[in-house]
């Protein structure tokens, strides 16, 4: 031993350093603080788990989040390499959970290993939707409504399904406010109660992007918080007199509705497959749509004339042949009925 040599300061003992040996730095140095107790606050209605003040949906079971918060609970020293750890978790009652952690890790180039008790507190609190929905809050109604006549059955779904497209985008977006309440289908149309005024615009004008027609809003005051003034807000959701596909009568010439704009329609003429303007005031009546149609034989079929099959009376009549429809005896088309006149529609 040379004088250079170094000691430890606390037990004494000849180290490759100056200052404290090894076993007494990691006896000074609390390699892992493990916390006594952790809360996970969730909402028994939807699942949403809060953190701080801010609710997050959430789908996973208490299995999968149990050891993630037993995880949470556990921090190393900084000094610590190669951590690890694996927990098991036993359920005692059902709001409270037990975590056994076993701690793994190297500390100035020694191994260490230790074992904590974490107690998990499953805490139930409604959320900031639930607590909304459940208290029937809503902050605006769409109206679905037809000039002239009742939304058909296709328009009530589809304005359906958009309604719940935007909701799914929202919230998978973030916007846990922005939900629909409920959905009702009336004598005149659908209504669709929503949460907050950004889902009720966006539902309005995906409907009308999709159908046509038009959307005004009529605002309501209700109250007022914080020195705001709160209103609801009714999108009052107006379709056009006639929708896509349909089929009518103007002129004595049939019409297939391709795009309904103001005042006038885009339509595709059935007998040449022109397609031209009209004014709605010009349309006599609507024969159908193109969703009612059903298929038809034809029977036979030249350069002028075919023969289609009356899919009613199973008698052959003969049309004038559509130039813009390439068909051949044994074919099928489809076709709808005025009183007598069969008209084909693709």
């Amino acid at each position: 031993m040379s004088i250079r040599d170094f000691f430890c300061p606390k037990c004494g003992k000849a180290t490759e350093h100056e200052g404290l040996c090894t076993e007494c730095r990691i006896g000074n140095t609390p390699w892992f603080v493990c916390d006594r107790r952790i809360k996970s606050v969730y909402c028994p209605s939807c699942g949403a788990l809060k953190q701080v003040n801010t609710w997050t949906d959430s789908e996973r079971e208490r299995a999968e989040l149990a050891p993630e918060l037993a995880k949470a609970a556990v921090h190393f020293h900084p000094d610590v390499r190669k951590p690890a750890i694996v927990v098991t978790v036993e359920d005692n009652t059902p709001n409270r959970s037990t975590a056994t952690i076993v701690l793994k890790g190297v500390l100035h180039n020694t191994p260490l290993e230790a074992t904590c008790n974490v107690e998990i507190i499953w805490h139930k609190e409604q959320c900031d939707r639930c607590n909304r929905i459940s208290g029937s809050y809503y902050e605006g109604i769409v109206q679905v409504r037809a000039d002239g006549r009742l939304p058909s059955t296709f328009e009530l779904q589809m304005s359906a399904g958009i309604a719940q497209q935007v909701e799914d985008s929202l919230q998978a977006g973030g916007e846990r406010l922005s939900f629909i309440a409920d959905t009702n289908e009336t004598r005149e149309g659908l209504d669709i109660t929503v949460g907050s005024q950004h889902i009720g615009t966006l539902i309005s004008q995906g409907i009308i992007a999709q159908l046509g027609g038009r959307y005004t809003t009529h605002p309501k005051l209700v109250g007022e918080k914080n020195g705001r003034q709160l209103y609801r807000i009714t999108y009052s959701v107006r379709l056009p007199r006639f929708q896509k596909q349909d089929v009518v009568f103007s002129r004595g010439r049939y019409l297939q509705v391709i795009r309904v704009e103001s005042g006038h329609i885009r339509a595709l003429d059935l007998a040449d497959g022109v397609s031209k303007s009209v004014r709605e005031e010009d349309i006599e009546r609507l024969v159908g749509n193109l969703r009612d149609a059903v298929n038809a034989l034809v029977a036979f079929a030249d350069s002028h004339i075919m023969g289609i099959l009356d899919p009613e009376t199973c008698q052959t009549k003969e049309l004038k042949k559509i130039p813009w429809l390439d068909v051949t005896a044994g074919d099928h088309v489809q076709v709808l009925r005025d009183g007598d006149t069969i008209i084909v529609v693709g």
